[in-house]
């Protein structure tokens, strides 16, 4: 589950609900995903709120009762030695770190029920933005495998030949596979500008009237991209435009930003740009979610087997 906008009245309307599907079902175990604004100082309160909801979610409120008085005695209860009914932990994650190509910043809540007893490990990361720089700015495979000209390179950015050193000097079994990039991820669709009046691919149409300015300068083609974010051509920072080595911008059509998002080829998009773009902007990316979901089963499959066989007469 993630917020609209990340504002607090987005996050006070869902979790509760949250709190209440676990409360009702008592799953064995539960992930839930929001954006990075949860962290912040001002939420600090409202995360220690939820977590301990969801560590005891059969302690209800009382009628008509404020959630801070709510979360006092949620503490009280814990601070008494009540058993956890599920064990809560959270991580903020860094999309990009597990093979999206985009620089995702947000926070993933895993829950296990008391009776599954094993600490949990959250997933560690596969892929850096070390190696990246690696694979283009001291190999130069990056380049290569892309076949990019060395005069459509981009500059190559400051202090880098330091930088680079440092990272040859390291055992390269150490590093993990670099971020993927934008490039990555679209290289093999046509160029929609070139025929503006065609769906070249299912989803992939031209959208028209992208601008830069200062802080609305979109996603260089050989990075991982900006955040994408549920808006249109207003959102600040240019999400959701991509910006070429050589200055010029255009908007991500939609099958673009689902490569972003790593939905396959296979989901077909119906819409407008705006209306869809909204949807994937607030999707979870799929790699990332299948990462995350595929270590709670894989924890919960070596928590069954870790159990003594029950023996029947």
């Amino acid at each position: 589950m993630g917020g609209k906008h990340g504002g607090f009245l987005d996050v006070r309307d869902m979790f509760p609900q949250a709190i209440r599907a676990v409360r009702e079902t008592r799953p064995r175990a539960f992930v839930f995903e929001n954006v990075q604004g949860l962290k912040r100082e001002a939420f600090a309160d409202y995360l220690r709120y939820i977590l301990l909801q969801l560590e005891f979610p059969s302690a209800l409120a009382k009628p008509r009762e404020e959630w801070l008085r709510h979360l006092a005695r949620l503490e009280q209860h814990k601070a008494k030695g009540a058993p956890s009914e599920y064990q809560v932990t959270w991580r903020l994650v860094n999309a990009a770190n597990y093979g999206v190509p985009q620089k995702r910043m947000r926070i993933f809540i895993t829950g296990f029920r008391a009776d599954i007893d094993a600490p949990f490990t959250f997933p560690a990361p596969t892929h850096s933005q070390d190696a990246l720089l690696l694979s283009q700015w001291g190999t130069g495979e990056y380049w290569e495998r892309h076949r990019v000209a060395q005069r459509q390179r981009p500059a190559a950015p400051d202090g880098i030949e330091k930088k680079v050193r440092s990272l040859q000097a390291k055992d390269p079994t150490q590093l993990l596979l670099p971020w993927e990039t934008v490039r990555d991820a679209i290289a093999d669709l046509p160029d929609p500008e070139a025929r503006p009046d065609v769906e070249l691919v299912q989803a992939h149409r031209f959208q028209p009237g992208a601008r830069s300015y200062p802080g609305h300068t979109g996603s260089p083609l050989d990075e991982p991209a900006k955040a994408l974010k549920a808006g249109d051509h207003g959102v600040p920072g240019g999400e959701n435009m991509l910006r070429r080595p050589d200055g010029s911008i255009r908007y991500f059509t939609v099958r673009e930003s689902a490569r972003i998002q790593t939905f396959p080829d296979s989901f077909i998009f119906e819409g407008s740009w705006t209306e869809t773009m909204r949807q994937l902007g607030n999707a979870v990316p799929v790699r990332l979610a299948s990462v995350v979901a595929g270590a709670v089963c894989a924890h919960l499959r070596a928590a069954e087997e870790a159990q003594p066989m029950r023996v029947t007469a």
